[in-house]
């Protein structure tokens, strides 16, 4: 069983049964009984801070919530119907209270459905909005500057910007010598995109401060550099940080700093599973999947 399940957790059914000549419904089988002793010999979870986050399953907008314990880095719940208030309640519901009371923290992207569901069952808790679904929206906003700018242009003028979505959306740290290069190309032909660049890069310094105060002085300083620019897709961005600043500036008090890493690599996790499995027909077995990925091998 282990040699099977352990196979099972970085390659597909039908490539596990074709090394250890099994059916794959054989194989499927044992995977389970292997994930199900992961399961408990984790044992049950009493979460102080929890992360929310919706995955998308099958084709057009099908989703699940999945809830993980930040603290501990495992996910602990898979479930609903959909990304609505009623399937993030069935998750408070399914907790009993004295645990429910032990919550103090909660990390969540800006959807209003689960920060309702959230603020009704466990009023004590403070909400932070996740880093890197923050940073995401900042991207498309960097995207739609980068396309206002191909359709303004004509002729010549576009071949600089044509083919540079992801080097504009890769942090400047992760690019090759050739992505900075093709950048600053780029940016010598349109200085409105480099602004916007330059505005995306130091927008992650946020997250640095410690003190609520400063935050707020950063974040001013970095909408006042917006004033004199044509960038409607930032403008747009700021408002949406002002009006869900309380959310954003929680992380900046220590006592809730919490490994946000861990949300954004088990995600990468369910996406990589997804990709193998090419579509789960079988979502018990997705959620075992899923409540395992991040648990340490038998």
């Amino acid at each position: 069983m282990v040699a099977v399940g352990r196979r099972c957790r970085t390659a597909t059914l039908k490539d596990v049964a074709h090394e250890m000549d099994l059916h794959w419904t054989t194989v499927k089988d044992i995977d389970k009984l292997y994930r199900s002793e992961q399961l408990i010999k984790a044992g049950p979870s009493e979460p102080e801070a929890i992360g929310i986050d919706e995955i998308s399953i099958g084709p057009g907008h099908t989703y699940r919530i999945v809830v993980s314990d930040l603290l501990r880095k495992r996910a602990i719940w898979f479930g609903g119907t959909d990304r609505s208030e009623a399937s993030m309640d069935l998750f408070f519901q399914s907790i009993p209270l004295e645990k429910r009371q032990k919550i103090r923290l909660v990390v969540m992207d800006m959807w209003k459905a689960f920060r309702n569901s959230t603020t009704r069952w466990i009023p004590q808790a403070r909400i932070v909005f996740d880093k890197f679904h923050i940073l995401r929206h900042l991207g498309e906003a960097l995207d739609k500057v980068r396309k206002n700018e191909y359709y303004r242009l004509q002729g010549e003028d576009r071949r600089f910007i044509k083919g540079q979505k992801y080097t504009l959306l890769t942090n400047r740290d992760n690019l090759s010598q050739e992505g900075r290069a093709s950048l600053a190309l780029l940016f010598k032909a349109n200085r409105r995109l480099n602004k916007a660049y330059l505005l995306k890069e130091q927008f992650g310094q946020l997250w640095d401060y410690q003190q609520p105060i400063e935050a707020r002085d950063f974040f001013v300083r970095w909408k006042s550099a917006l004033r004199w620019q044509r960038l409607a897709p930032f403008r747009k961005f700021a408002a949406m940080i002002d009006h869900h600043w309380a959310g954003i500036v929680s992380y900046c008090q220590v006592e809730n700093k919490v490994p946000l890493g861990f949300v954004e690599g088990f995600n990468n996790k369910i996406r990589a599973l997804q990709r193998r499995a090419y579509g789960f027909q079988d979502e018990d077995y997705l959620c075992l999947k899923i409540l395992t990925c991040m648990l340490p091998k038998l």
